[in-house]
């Protein structure tokens, strides 16, 4: 019911709209290189007579995009921001009629409306053109090597770093909700994926681990505790190299390699059970 009534509304604005831009009378050549002249110069009133005069324009292009994603009347809007912009930039004196120079400027603003409301997530204009670019490049190679064509081949083509076009690659993909429907006995699709990023109990595990593995540093001598914390990154420092150890030890690196192998059969002899499986 409510459908009905939103189609009954958009009929009546329409229909409204239609009137009001049909009283509109059209432009001359002429008279589109005055008013071009007189937008250059700032004149507000000459850049509102020219896009009130092409309005129907506007309608013609919309209503050949019509789809089930967009109303006509929402084209339309689209279609009237890329008038205006086609108003602002319009040169008189390349003696080409204003229609066709807007023409480009319409169909382009509303081919873009209806790309990015096809999207969960609107990408940057560059972006959508780059893709464009790699879908046509993509189409083209299929054909030509009778295959789907890798990554680094779609860059060649297009002079691009291969990181360039996985990643563009990778914002056309489709996105689907974690409550959408894995299948009848499965569920939704958060109940098949877990998610992992945040685990308590993994982090307590991992706590406790680091804990009892300090705690067994005391049963070593200070040399040997000193090269595991430099060695393991127990403070959460920066990982030292047997050559580095050495050198603030005053050792040499296979001494420093043989302390630490001798440290760590120490704390395996030593550990519980469970504890020493891990190292």
């Amino acid at each position: 019911m409510k459908n009905t009534i939103d189609a009954k509304n958009q009929e009546d604005i329409l229909s409204s709209y239609y009137a009001a831009i049909k009283r509109v009378n059209l432009l001359t050549a002429e008279e589109e290189r005055e008013l071009s002249a007189k937008i250059a110069s700032g004149d507000e009133a000459a850049r509102r007579r020219l896009i009130e005069a092409n309005l129907r324009l506007v309608v013609k292009i919309a209503r050949s995009y019509v789809t089930p994603d967009m109303p006509l009347v929402d084209l339309i809007q689209e279609g009237n921001v890329g008038l205006i912009k086609a108003a602002e930039k319009f040169d008189g004196e390349r003696q080409v009629r204003f229609s066709t120079y807007a023409s480009w400027w319409i169909k382009q603003s509303i081919t873009r409306a209806l790309v990015n409301s096809r999207r969960a997530i609107r990408l940057p204009h560059r972006k959508e053109e780059l893709l464009k670019r790699v879908q046509r490049t993509y189409n083209t190679l299929t054909q030509i090597l009778q295959r789907e064509p890798s990554s680094a081949e779609i860059a060649a083509e297009l002079n691009l770093p291969t990181a360039s076009v996985e990643s563009v690659i990778g914002m056309s993909t489709t996105l689907i909700s974690l409550d959408a429907e894995a299948d009848e006995e499965s569920g939704s699709i958060a109940d098949v994926f877990e998610d992992y990023t945040y685990s308590p109990d993994g982090e307590l595990l991992q706590e406790c681990r680091r804990d009892e593995a300090v705690r067994m540093l005391e049963l070593l001598l200070e040399k040997e505790k000193k090269i595991l914390l430099y060695r393991f990154e127990f403070c959460g420092g920066e990982k030292y190299t047997l050559k580095r150890i050495g050198t603030e030890l005053g050792i040499s690196p296979e001494t420093v390699r043989q302390i630490e192998k001798r440290a760590l059969r120490k704390l395996k002899d030593n550990a519980p059970g469970d504890f020493s499986m891990r190292i």
